[in-house]
Formats: C-alpha cells, sequence, structure tokens
C-alpha cells in the first residue's frame, strides 16, 4: 500500500503522526510525509471536488503567516482573517463539513450574513455541517503558530473530519507552519509546497519574467547590503539619466508594505551619481511604504530577506492589471481573472482596490502572456493560486506595454472578491475575451475594496451595519445576481475600516454603487 494511501482517516499511519512520535518540525521526515499527503490532492481534485453530493471536509485556515512586524502595521489586521469567510459558500454541496479557524471569535451575526446567500441550502442545514473555532487570541503572531500552540485545538480539529471524507486544508499562504500544522492533521493543502516559496519572490520572480519573455523594469535583484542598494540606485541613474524615483523592495512583502521608493534629487549632476553618494542620500531619499518603519528597521529586513531595486516606472496613463493564475493538482493551467488594481499611498504602492475584469484593451494579452509562466511554474512543481501583477503604460503610439513586476505565491486581495463573484453567480470568466458572464450571457463587473475607511464609521457594530445595509437595499440580490457584499466586518467598530465587493453589469454601474455605499454610511453616522 502507498504511503499516500497510508495517511487516510484513522489509519494506523495517521495515529503515529497525531502521537507523541510525530516528527519534529522543518524535520526530514515531516518534509516526506507532506509530501505524501500532497499526493492526496490529485485524486480529490479529479473525483471529490466535481462531485457536489461527494463526502468532503474543508478547513480554511486564514492565517496571514508573513512579516508580523510589518501586518501588525496595517489598521485591523487580525480581522483581515474574515476575507476567506467567502469560502462558507462550500456548504451549498449538502456532504461538506467546513472548519473556520480564527484568532478572536466572529459575530455570529457575521456568519449569518454569508450563510443566508446559500442557495438551495437552509441556513440549519448549513449550521449543523459549520464548526468556527478559536484561537482567543488577538496577539501580533501569526494564526497558524497559534493553532500549533494549542495541541488540544489541534486534536479538536482532527475529531471534527468525518471519517472516509475526502479532507484538505486551504490557507492564505504556505509555509513551513502551515506544513507542520498539516502533517499534525494528517490532510494536504491546496496550496504550494513551502520549499518551493522562493522560486516566485521578488529577485526570482523577475528571473522567471524574463525566461518566459516578459517584460521587466531595468533594475538589479539578490541584493542584501546598503552598498549593493547604493550600487544599483546609481547604476539605475546612469543608465536613465531623467530617472526621478527607484524602487526597493524586499523580497517578500504584502500589499507594498514591503517596499520603499528612493527619490533623486531634482538637480542632480552626473558626477554625483556615484555609489558613495548615493549610500549618503539613502537616509534622506528613501521613503518606506509601511507606516511607523523605520528606514533602519527597513534595511535590517532587507538585508535579512533580499530583495531588488528597480526603476519606477512612469506614464501618462498608467494602469496596474493582475492575471490570477492556478496550477490544479492534475497540472491545469487556468487564468482564473485579471483585475485593474487601485494603489494608492505615497507613490501608488499599497493596493487599496480592484475592479474586475481588467480593461478589454490588454485584459485576454495579459491571460496569453501568462500562459508560459504558468507552464514553467508547474514544471517545476508549483501548484494553487498565485497572482501576477503588471504596471502598463501607454506608449506615444497608443499601444499598451506592459511590464511584470511580482508573482504572488498566495491568495491575494482579489482572490476573495472573485471567490465570492463566482459562488453568488455561478458565472464564467472568459480568459481569451476577458469577460465574465453569468449563466444568462449577461456580462458582470465589480469594484472591491479592503480600505473602506472612515474615522466617522468607528463604533458601528456588525449589527449596525446588517441593519443600515438591509434598509438601504445594500444587500446582494441574488435574482438580480448584483449588489453589495461586505467583508472585514469585526474591523469596523474600532477602527472605522471594513471592505467591500459591489457587483454590476457595467463597470460604472459597479463603480456607482460604491459611491453610494459610502454616501449610506455616512448619512448613517450623521455626517
Amino acid at each position: 500500500m502507498s504511503a499516500a494511501n497510508l495517511v487516510q482517516n484513522n489509519s494506523p499511519f495517521r495515529l503515529f503522526m497525531e502521537g507523541p512520535a510525530a516528527p519534529r518540525a522543518g524535520s526530514d521526515e515531516e518534509i516526506e510525509l507532506f509530501r505524501h499527503l500532497q499526493m492526496q490532492l490529485a485524486d480529490q481534485f479529479e473525483h471529490a471536488f466535481p462531485d457536489q453530493l461527494a463526502p468532503k471536509a474543508v478547513v480554511i485556515l486564514p492565517s496571514l503567516t508573513l512579516d508580523q512586524e510589518i501586518m501588525q502595521r496595517i489598521d485591523g489586521i487580525v480581522h483581515y482573517e474574515e476575507r476567506l469567510l467567502c469560502m462558507l459558500m462550500l456548504l451549498r454541496m449538502p456532504r461538506t463539513q467546513v472548519v473556520y479557524i480564527t484568532s478572536i471569535p466572529l459575530d455570529p451575526v457575521v456568519v449569518d450574513y454569508y450563510l443566508h446567500l446559500l442557495p438551495g441550502i437552509t441556513g440549519y442545514h448549513a449550521r449543523q455541517r459549520l464548526t468556527m473555532l478559536s484561537c482567543f487570541d488577538a496577539s501580533p503572531v501569526s494564526l497558524t503558530q497559534k493553532v500549533l500552540d494549542r495541541p488540544r485545538l489541534v486534536q479538536r480539529i482532527r475529531k471534527l473530519i468525518p471519517s472516509g471524507h475526502a479532507a484538505h486544508m486551504t490557507c492564505f499562504n504556505v509555509t513551513p507552519l502551515e506544513r507542520t500544522l498539516a502533517v499534525k492533521l494528517g490532510m494536504p493543502i491546496y496550496g504550494c509546497d513551502p520549499d518551493l516559496f522562493d522560486i516566485a519572490n521578488k529577485s526570482n520572480g523577475r528571473k522567471l519574467f524574463r525566461a518566459a519573455g516578459l517584460k521587466v523594469p531595468d533594475g538589479f535583484e539578490d541584493l542584501r547590503t546598503e552598498e549593493e542598494i547604493a550600487e544599483a540606485l546609481a547604476a539605475l541613474r546612469l543608465r536613465h539619466p531623467g530617472l526621478q524615483k527607484a524602487v526597493v523592495k524586499m523580497n517578500e512583502g504584502f500589499s507594498g508594505e514591503g517596499n520603499a521608493v528612493f527619490r533623486y534629487p531634482e538637480r542632480m549632476l552626473h558626477t554625483d551619481t556615484t555609489p558613495q553618494q548615493m549610500l549618503k542620500l539613502l537616509p534622506h531619499n528613501l521613503k518606506v511604504i509601511a507606516p511607523d518603519l523605520s528606514i533602519t528597521s527597513f534595511l535590517q529586513k532587507f538585508a535579512c530577506h533580499g530583495g531588488i531595486v528597480e526603476v519606477f516606472i512612469e506614464g501618462i496613463e498608467k494602469e496596474s492589471p493582475s492575471v490570477q493564475c492556478r496550477i490544479d493538482p492534475l497540472g491545469g493551467c487556468d487564468i482564473i481573472s485579471t483585475h485593474d488594481q487601485v494603489l494608492g499611498g505615497d507613490s501608488e504602492q499599497v493596493y487599496l482596490g480592484a475592479y474586475f475584469p481588467a480593461q478589454p484593451a490588454y485584459a485576454a494579452e495579459l491571460a496569453r502572456m501568462c500562459q508560459p509562466l504558468m507552464q514553467a511554474m508547474r514544471q517545476q512543481g508549483v501548484i494553487g493560486r498565485f497572482g501576477v501583477d503588471f504596471i502598463s503604460v501607454k506608449n506615444k503610439k497608443g499601444k499598451w506595454e506592459h511590464y511584470a513586476i511580482e508573482i504572488n505565491l498566495r491568495k491575494g486581495g482579489t482572490t476573495h472578491p472573485f471567490l465570492m463573484l463566482k459562488f453568488l453567480t455561478e458565472g464564467t470568466y472568459h480568459a481569451d475575451t476577458g469577460k465574465f458572464k453569468i449563466k444568462t450571457g449577461q456580462l458582470r463587473h465589480y469594484f472591491s475594496t479592503d480600505n473602506l475607511m472612515d474615522e466617522r464609521y468607528r463604533g458601528l457594530t456588525p449589527h449596525d451595519l446588517i441593519e443600515i445595509a438591509t434598509d438601504h437595499g445594500l444587500i446582494f440580490n441574488g435574482a438580480a445576481q448584483e449588489g453589495v457584499m461586505f467583508h472585514i466586518i469585526g474591523a469596523l467598530s474600532q477602527y472605522g475600516k471594513l471592505g467591500v465587493l459591489c457587483v454590476g453589469k457595467t463597470k460604472e454601474a459597479a463603480r456607482r454603487l460604491y459611491e453610494r455605499t459610502q454616501h449610506v454610511l455616512l448619512q448613517a453616522c450623521g455626517a
């Protein structure tokens, strides 16, 4: 019998992983067990995933296992764990069990808000198959680490998986911590082996782009020291005499928070463009994107993680599209969606929201451009969803030029709104045309953001929000297949912040819904 078969529920092999002899975290034994577990995914994807009546169990772990110092500088970051609540829509399959884990308990009104959208399933039936678990811990530690620190919670999760169910975990990103938890639970993760994570970091991503024939901004990778950053900045200015800005990026980052922008002095002479001069200017001319992260701390983290320096792409007409890709466990490569991202903050480095789909002028072109990249990543063993970010500028001839910027080998800010749209409408994105069609053949567009934020929203509870939304018709209309969905609702009262998905028949209709949502919320606050 193969090891892949031995790890089924209640097998001796699984009991071994649960007991005191479980392999040490990060050991060769644990890595080997994880790879055997991952072999189950192909069979699950082929047989259980497409079967609506197959007995399945999904453990949803929305842990942002990233640099926690940077994460804590994002307002309400613990509530970002609510973004994967869109996956509660899996409960529409009547024999699917879902276990959802969070750092702090979620208000039942938030869970009910999602469950009321389930088609063909009563709320009672869905709740019988849903278990919400909490670590009761809001500390600045990744959720996965919190779960691992609670062996009895791990045991509870194991006991919640019915015997004979095809079980897997889904996570925001997969690191050695998620691998350790998967082995303890005896189930695979629908995501990429963490040993492959570095192939898509900022430095290696640039190499993958070039190998796939994609254009990248002029720059340098595999940097670590301040001296190497200074040498790169000097070299870029010599190559591009009129260059005003360059971007310094850590290999690992989130929503632009691992970036910094270097501004060259306005009247810099050619003789001043030396590595020594750049080194002197670093403390004064380098602006860190993450709020309250000092230049000293940024450079220390850069030295630890490594990173790149590249030209800041300018343009009168400039967009920031992204492409969501998926490599399934059987090796199939699909373009899931395209978006035009909305970036903000200093020098437009912070992700604020997105329009779906991307502009028809280039959506299909970007999908085609990503095909060879997906094939290259598939050959290296990558599975799961990942995003590819671009900067696109219109040249003097009116043609769009696309620069590949980075690969996010994880779920991202455009993952949960698109999943929600798919669940709500059961529509299809057509990568060859760049259009999303529902079953009637009508088009659908949306605007989504995780950053609908206003000080005047503070004090509004989840109950208040649902009441306001209901009173003003800001609820998704299943019959018309358009309307509004809120997320990150738990951050509203303390931070005056929440996320919103506005679905309409056109891009303009989606934007009008968003503006109306802002107006209604401010009106409810007495503004």
